[in-house]
């Protein structure tokens, strides 16, 4: 395998395959990766002081990964005010959060005019202190929400970009790949409505991050396709802020719990995925985020050492991964996120949503 020649120049899906398959270089894919790292963002590795707000668990979806979603009758249903998403975006910027990260499950009852409500409340209570970056809705949110108001997915992004939304998260990617799909979240937007959901928001100048959640059903020739999927759509719009790989919590997903996935990916997985992300996007896709929530922080550490270049975000509340048994918490304090990154011989710095640095 000519590792210097897929460090130097584009690669085909058909190396891609071949990357994820080798087994005899793994080490070396990693060290190919870090190298690229590098050479592109250098030794800064960046993170984000931000507060995730589920506003709801009750969801009329049936994604067969997910163990947050619960019926209107469930017990333990909850559903947020926007008064109350309001005054936990305060408390966030009060206490240092540059950045909201607001999402929730799919509610009857929410649709792109209620999501203006949120923007708007969530903007007029934190102005007087700075106002705060909200960063909201999925592009499956976006679509429910646009749906229930009537309206076309173009003309309410506008909408919400006129009313304070700032970026979006990329998430309800999972796998693009509608055979996956069509067992993993059969509800879910089809793979092209994802693609006409992300690029709209990019020309309309929202900017989203990317990810993919593996380790359940998948082969390796889906997560290239995903891959090369997402390389395709940052070549044309240049929307993307990161990539954020999310290995798939298995321990309480139906689909693992009746038997129909595999139990997460392995460390060498979630570490190849880092690399080879790296050694496909290279600086097209400049910012390489680990999921410390999924993977813990020693994994995560690791994972600054095989492409990646940003931790995250301090979180403070992170309801989903929890729900389906992600055991490594649900924040973590600035300070200990610079020393995490300091004591792999790195430099941390505090960036915001579409990584500008800040003093």
């Amino acid at each position: 395998m000519d590792l210097e020649k897929y460090c130097e120049g584009d690669i085909s899906k058909k190396d891609c395959l071949e990357l994820f398959e080798d087994t005899e270089n793994f080490f070396n894919i990693l060290k190919c990766a870090d190298n690229l790292r590098r050479e592109i963002v250098g030794d800064v590795v960046s993170y984000i002081v931000n507060r995730n707000i589920n506003f709801t668990n009750i969801c009329v979806g049936d994604c067969k990964f997910c163990a947050f979603r619960v019926s209107e009758k469930d017990k333990n249903a909850y559903f947020l005010d926007i008064d109350e998403i309001a005054k936990r975006a305060l408390e966030a910027k009060k206490l240092g959060c540059t950045e909201v990260c607001i999402q929730g499950g799919l509610h009857p009852i929410v649709d792109t005019n209620f999501q203006i409500e949120i923007l708007k409340k969530v903007h007029d209570i934190t102005k007087p202190y700075g106002d705060i970056h909200i960063h909201a809705f999925s592009p499956m949110e976006i679509k429910f929400g646009a749906e229930n108001a009537g309206l076309d997915i173009k003309e309410a992004l506008k909408m919400l970009k006129e009313n304070g939304l700032n970026t979006m998260p990329g998430t309800a990617a999972e796998i693009l790949d509608d055979e996956i799909r069509s067992e993993l979240c059969p509800t879910k937007l089809s793979t092209k409505e994802w693609v006409k959901v992300v690029k709209t928001a990019h020309k309309v100048g929202i900017k989203t991050t990317s990810t993919m959640m593996y380790g359940h059903i998948e082969e390796y020739k889906h997560m290239v396709n995903h891959l090369f999927i997402l390389k395709e759509i940052q070549e044309e719009t240049g929307g993307f802020t990161e990539f954020v790989p999310l290995s798939f919590m298995h321990k309480l997903a139906p689909i693992y719990y009746e038997g129909r996935a595999r139990g997460g990916a392995t460390g060498l997985e979630d570490l190849k995925v880092y690399a080879i992300s790296r050694i496909l996007f290279k600086d097209l896709i400049k910012n390489i985020q680990v999921s410390w929530v999924k993977l813990g922080f020693k994994m995560a550490q690791i994972g600054l050492k095989c492409g990646a270049n940003d931790f995250g975000g301090t979180l403070m509340e992170e309801n989903i991964s929890k729900s389906a048994g992600a055991e490594h918490g649900v924040y973590v304090s600035v300070d200990e996120i610079k020393d995490m990154i300091s004591r792999i011989g790195r430099i941390p710095k505090e960036r915001n949503t579409v990584y500008e640095f800040l003093e």
